[in-house]
């Protein structure tokens, strides 16, 4: 009784709220509502992972093979609006859920024992002090226990880079030079690696990521990212 009291007082101070809705959340509910996620807009890339507008986005820039996101960006719509709440109103939770629900999609879509190892795209360490954590590795982290999976942090930033949005694709790419390198050389060797990341738009950011780890060892990489525009 005294426990029901405790969180009836928490709920009343702290209330749980939807993220898209404002709506009170269930008992069961975590970050979102159950209408509002069944409103995403859940993308099926997963359904041609090989053949897809993402894959023609990176094609010429990484020999990568897949390319999935779980939601489609539309902006005002409410993939930005998740990706706001991860990037500036400290919601790391969120991002869990986030590569969790993907991450059973994924498994009921056969990609179960299908790589070996989830690497997140770090965030330079002067970002991720500002922002308390890395958004990429939450969504990985719900990957992993999805797919039961380990993540590993295998690759590093070592320059802090100028924001891409103004940038053509060509430009953002060669932004990416030198900006990343592997921490592990170890555990890359041979690896099939799910490669992860927030957001994808022209895809320059993961391609540099991917041809690290490729030219550490890794045996393929494929990617994932929470959202992505066609």
């Amino acid at each position: 009784m005294r426990l029901f009291f405790v969180k009836d007082f928490l709920d009343l101070v702290f209330p749980r709220n939807c993220l898209l809705c404002g709506s009170s959340l269930y008992d069961q509910e975590n970050n979102l509502c159950t209408v509002c996620k069944g409103s995403l807009p859940v993308t099926s890339y997963h359904m041609r992972p090989v053949d897809n507008d993402l894959c023609d986005k990176v094609r010429g820039l990484s020999n990568v093979g897949m390319v999935m996101a779980f939601l489609k960006f539309t902006k005002g719509g409410n993939s930005q609006k998740l990706l706001h709440q991860l990037k500036y109103r400290n919601k790391p939770q969120l991002a869990k859920e986030l590569g969790s629900m993907y991450g059973k999609i994924l498994n009921d879509n056969g990609f179960t024992n299908y790589w070996d190892i989830i690497i997140p795209v770090p965030l330079h360490p002067l970002k991720q002090s500002r922002r308390g954590y890395n958004q990429s590795e939450q969504f990985g982290l719900g990957l992993s226990e999805a797919l039961s999976l380990n993540l590993v942090n295998g690759l590093k930033r070592e320059k802090f880079t100028e924001t891409q949005t103004q940038k053509s694709r060509l430009q953002r790419m060669d932004n990416m030079d030198d900006v990343f390198e592997a921490s592990n050389y170890t555990i890359l060797t041979g690896k099939s690696i799910l490669l992860v990341d927030d957001v994808m738009t022209t895809g320059a950011t993961m391609c540099a990521c991917a041809n690290v780890l490729l030219a550490n060892g890794a045996k393929n990489v494929d990617l994932v990212t929470i959202a992505a525009g066609g």
